[in-house]
């Protein structure tokens, strides 16, 4: 079979390996689509672990279903989750599934961007979902992505009337605007230098779009907010001048939510004085568990996230070299998508 295997973004080959064999409680689904995510594009995490196969967004049909499942049957239309957790040891208990060791430790073989995927048994009992007829493989991938959206949106406490600023309209950006809005925040502030992203973002339902470039970004938010800072701001990039501007950005009493690793040799000034007495709340969310995804699937079939308005790129397998090279690069492109043929 053909798989991806990544070495750097400007290296990313088609190889062929076996087609993986299934034991017991295990499925194997053949890829109908992967999308492709910022952070297979990072590469202080990506390329000292090299040779990879990444994609943890795939969707496919079940191709052979091993012993002892019956939830699933060869033909089946499928998400699969890369990670899983185990749900009851103390991490899970609170909520906090990422941090499961079981969460960590299960993952896809040999990755989401192969012709043939071995899903292993917790995973299948945890996280494998039947995808609607009335959802097609295109919009499915964003099941993953979504539900990340949804846990960062939940761990930023958004509560209705407040003002929140989403720095950065990229597709996570897209789609955290939209949920946001559908929690009842009173008004949704999206900033991002591409013109395409801005317009874009409007047209999903944020109430205003700034320019970071055009003039200093703390005047032009109150200006559109009666004077005051915001109760709530997302930084989507993962550049630390993000962070330190979203802690300038936010009024007293709020919250700044990261939704992007830097690397782990980068630091993030911060004066406690100020956190303390404006009692500023420094959130961050990783990654989704099992509830999430099943929010998202909802929500994509429900037609209350467009797909359409975030996906803006599609490429074969093939290509797979130009996928990864749109995302590194992505100028006005948001959510670029792999179909397997």
């Amino acid at each position: 079979m053909r798989v991806v295997e990544y070495h750097s973004n400007d290296d990313v080959r088609i190889v062929d390996k076996p087609v993986p064999r299934i034991g017991p409680g295990e499925l194997l689904v053949q890829l109908r689509a992967c999308g492709l995510c910022a952070s297979d594009v990072m590469e202080w995490y990506m390329r000292p672990r090299a040779p990879l196969y990444p994609g943890h967004e795939p969707v496919g049909v079940v191709a052979e279903v091993g012993d002892g499942v019956q939830q699933f049957a060869v033909g089946q239309r499928v998400f699969l989750h890369h990670h899983v957790p185990c749900m009851v040891c103390h991490f899970c208990q609170r909520g906090s599934f990422s941090q499961c060791s079981t969460f960590r430790a299960t993952r896809l073989d040999p990755g989401g961007l192969a012709e043939y995927i071995r899903v292993p048994a917790p995973n299948v009992q945890l996280d494998v979902l039947p995808l609607p007829d009335s959802l097609s493989f295109e919009e499915a991938i964003l099941i993953e992505p979504l539900a990340c959206c949804i846990r960062g949106v939940e761990r930023a406490a958004i509560r209705p009337g407040d003002v929140v600023v989403i720095l950065g309209a990229g597709s996570n950006g897209l789609m955290i605007s939209q949920l946001v809005k559908q929690r009842g925040a009173l008004r949704v502030i999206t900033v991002d230098p591409i013109a395409y992203r801005r317009q874009r973002t409007l047209e999903v339902g944020a109430d205003i779009a700034l320019d970071p470039q055009a003039a200093p970004l703390l005047a032009q938010i109150c200006a559109a907010n009666n004077g005051q800072k915001p109760d709530v701001v997302i930084v989507t990039p993962s550049k630390i001048s993000a962070m330190q501007q979203g802690l300038e950005l936010v009024g007293p009493g709020g919250t700044v939510l990261l939704f992007a690793p830097p690397p782990p040799t980068e630091i993030l000034p911060v004066t406690p004085n100020q956190l303390f007495f404006q009692e500023i709340t420094l959130r961050t969310s990783y990654s989704a568990g099992p509830y999430e995804t099943r929010q998202a699937l909802e929500l994509l079939q429900s037609k209350r996230i467009q797909a359409e308005t975030v996906i803006t790129h599609s490429f074969a397998l093939q290509d797979a070299a130009q996928a990864f090279h749109l995302v590194a690069n992505p100028g006005n492109a948001l959510k670029a998508v792999i179909i397997a043929e």
